[in-house]
């Protein structure tokens, strides 16, 4: 991935409240105060992942309307070079630039079959580079390149319809995975500092007390650090799982996850290490 202006002043921006941080070492306001510096760093590069899915969708919108337009003109006759040359002024939102270029390609000569591998190389799409192969197969082999080009609009908007069809259908798991996780963070939270307070006080003096790992010595009291920060990576990785899945069960891919990852890691991080801050000891 390319660093841009953004990702630069997030990352800069994460290194001084990182540095800050170290001012409170040692104190309950240090990992509250170093997990924002490393938000900060990380969120550009969230929002430029959850841009890009977003605007992969509008392309797959966009390339439905532009083949519909296609279709009509080729029906009435116009070859589909003369087509795309009709329609290149039309608006396609994210890919108008893109069909203004193939459009001007075909204008000054170049073969339709290498506009089309051009403009698929320039959208960077899958969908829409399958459907373009199709279309330069079919004006090669000199088939009926309306009903090729029907039969791709076709299978285009079935497609897009099955993704909304499926975002819709889903929605409700969607909803439910975060009131699942809110939950698991308040029991989390209630563990933390009702349960585990309870268990420490009733144990006899003297005896030793081991939780997950975090071994205390005859009589020693529990460090409260140190089970503040491993609820905390317990509710990240949580978190971090949590969002990929949902995206996976909605959009069908991992990569739409990363938003709801990011979404849920930073509900925990907030509300645990606010919730530290304000009843830690």
């Amino acid at each position: 991935m390319e660093l841009k202006t953004g990702n630069w002043i997030g990352i800069i921006t994460g290194i001084v409240i990182m540095a800050v941080s170290l001012l409170f070492l040692g104190t309950r306001y240090f990992f509250f105060i170093m997990g924002v510096g490393f938000l900060s760093a990380a969120a550009p590069f969230v929002f430029a992942i959850i841009n890009e899915t977003n605007v992969s969708a509008e392309k797959e919108q966009m390339f439905l309307e532009f083949s519909r337009n296609l279709v009509e003109s080729v029906k009435t006759g116009t070859p589909i070079s003369k087509s795309i040359i009709n329609v290149r002024n039309k608006p396609y939102g994210v890919l108008s630039e893109n069909i203004r270029k193939l459009a001007n390609q075909i204008s000054l000569g170049v073969p339709l079959s290498a506009a089309l591998q051009t403009f698929s190389k320039d959208v960077k799409n899958k969908t829409i580079s399958r459907a373009l192969t199709l279309i330069g197969q079919a004006e090669r082999s000199g088939g009926e390149i309306g009903g090729i080009l029907e039969s791709v609009t076709e299978a285009v908007s079935t497609a897009d319809k099955l993704k909304k069809e499926r975002k819709a259908s889903i929605s409700t798991l969607v909803v439910q995975g975060y009131i699942i996780f809110l939950v698991f963070i308040v029991i989390i939270l209630v563990l933390q500092f009702e349960i585990l307070p309870m268990i420490v006080g009733i144990v006899p003096t003297g005896s030793s007390l081991s939780i997950g790992g975090l071994g205390t010595g005859a009589g020693a009291p529990i460090n409260q650090t140190e089970i503040a920060n491993s609820f905390l990576y317990l509710l990240l990785i949580q978190g971090f799982f949590s969002g990929l899945i949902i995206g996976k069960l909605s959009e069908g891919t991992i990569k739409p996850g990363i938003r709801h990852s990011f979404i849920l890691m930073l509900m925990s991080f907030l509300i645990s290490a606010g919730a530290n801050v304000l009843f830690g000891k």
